[in-house]
């Protein structure tokens, strides 16, 4: 990519990112990332990890679920190895078990995430909505928050660090429109609330346009904001030095097909 990539180039490099090479019989590689701040961003990690157990499902079973554990901080620039057991294959359901390793130095593995998904076959059945859609500004009436983030950088001025003013003002592949504004700047305690609006910044076409890949980038996507929210009933920021704290699990449920490429709350 070029110094100042475009939203699709962007978005490509995000598609090469989460794209799995199998190295033997339901053993595949994630491809590094380097962003400059040390560690592996964890929706990276969950999201190779459930593009691996999708490879490994050749009869049109969808995932519908999965949950996952983190075990240690991934070091950013090595890959990262995926190795699947099969727990699970029947007629309408199967079950995948994951484990996301890397490279010691001293050339033994450990272990850093552990996932397991589970898959159905698209069918229809019962239905209902427990929580209804919340009544909130349109993305389109919201500013991107890369605006809201070089604004309080400039504000910010030398209070912060290299690292977080590079956190600050990098591009991403996923667009955000954040409601209640960069709710992760402040230190006034709130209930543990907060709505985003996300999409990858450029469309999915052609071969890439799968279900499997749009699934992996949403939850790439869903790591984005939950340490933030979590963190606002206790009144502290993460960008003013008051605490540390990093994710422990993850779980998601795919009701049905959603596009990454268009909106979504």
């Amino acid at each position: 990519m070029t110094d100042t990539p475009t939203n699709a180039e962007l978005v490509a490099d995000l598609i090469r990112l989460l794209t799995v090479e199998q190295r033997a019989a339901d053993i595949y590689t994630g491809p590094p990332q380097t962003d400059g701040i040390g560690r592996v961003f964890g929706g990276q990690v969950l999201a190779q990890a459930l593009q691996a157990a999708q490879a490994s499902i050749t009869d049109g079973k969808a995932a519908h679920s999965l949950h996952a554990y983190f075990l240690r901080g991934g070091r950013e620039g090595a890959p990262i190895e995926y190795r699947i057991e099969r727990d699970f294959d029947g007629r309408s359901f199967a079950n995948r078990r994951v484990v996301a390793s890397q490279q010691n130095d001293d050339g033994t593995s450990s272990p850093i995430l552990n996932l397991t998904a589970s898959f159905q076959l698209p069918e229809d059945g019962l239905e209902h909505i427990d929580s209804p859609m919340p009544d909130v500004a349109r993305p389109d009436d919201l500013r991107p928050d890369i605006e809201m983030r070089r604004e309080i950088a400039e504000s910010w001025g030398d209070n912060l660090n290299e690292v977080q003013r590079r956190q600050m003002l990098r591009r991403r592949p996923i667009e955000l429109r954040t409601i209640d504004r960069l709710h992760w700047m402040s230190s006034e305690p709130r209930a543990p609330r907060a709505h985003s609006w996300f999409r990858v910044a450029a469309p999915i076409t052609g071969g890439d346009d799968t279900p499997e890949l749009h699934r992996a980038i949403i939850t790439y996507a869903s790591d984005y904001t939950l340490l933030g929210t979590s963190a606002l009933p206790h009144g502290l920021s993460w960008m003013r030095d008051e605490l540390v704290g990093a994710s422990l699990d993850h779980a998601i449920w795919f009701h049905r097909d959603a596009r990454a490429d268009e909106w979504l709350l």
